[in-house]
């Protein structure tokens, strides 16, 4: 059977937002692990690899630097949903932090380094958590949906996938071409 190389397109996916708190220890461990998975993904890529385009799109550095950029927003929602405001705070839709940082002039293991250091931070603060904090719910500002912490991790997961997804699909692209 073919490999699938298509995509889903980030901003046309809707999410099951009506997860159960009981599936949070499943989602903090997906949330957890993504740092080891990232660094197995791409530590051993050679660095042509690793900052080569692909249809003028992010690079594998480029996409790695991207879910370091984002860690201050899942860190700052959960700061939004724990005081109980009613809104989560916005995300740049245009991604501008990580278009703007150059990520592929920057070191891969600094890059690394802070992203495993932000994301242990969040999770040890998630590891925290008490059942009433699991219930708390603000608006997600894009989807317009509801979202408890277990729903916001839950999309931090997919998120975190969807880009681990892609830098797999550049690295074949790439080492084929």
């Amino acid at each position: 059977m073919p490999i699938v190389r298509v995509q889903r397109i980030w901003f046309e996916r809707t999410f099951d937002l009506s997860l159960p708190r009981e599936a949070f220890p499943e989602i903090l461990e997906r949330v957890r692990g993504t740092p080891a998975r990232l660094e197995e993904r791409v530590r051993e890529l050679p660095p042509a690899i690793r900052v080569g385009r692909q249809q003028g799109r992010w690079s594998i550095q480029e996409n790695v630097g991207h879910l370091m950029d984002l860690e201050p927003l899942w860190a700052g929602r959960l700061d939004d949903l724990l005081a109980g405001e009613d809104r989560l705070r916005p995300a740049d839709l245009d991604n501008r932090a990580s278009h703007d940082a150059e990520h592929d002039r920057a070191s891969l293991d600094a890059i690394l380094a802070r992203f495993r250091r932000e994301r242990m931070e969040t999770v040890a603060r998630l590891d925290r958590l008490g059942d009433m904090d699991l219930e708390r719910v603000a608006l997600h500002p894009r989807l317009e949906a509801p979202m408890t912490v277990v729903d916001l991790f839950f999309f931090v997961a997919e998120h975190d996938d969807h880009h681990l997804a892609r830098i797999t699909q550049i690295a074949a692209a790439l080492d084929d071409g």
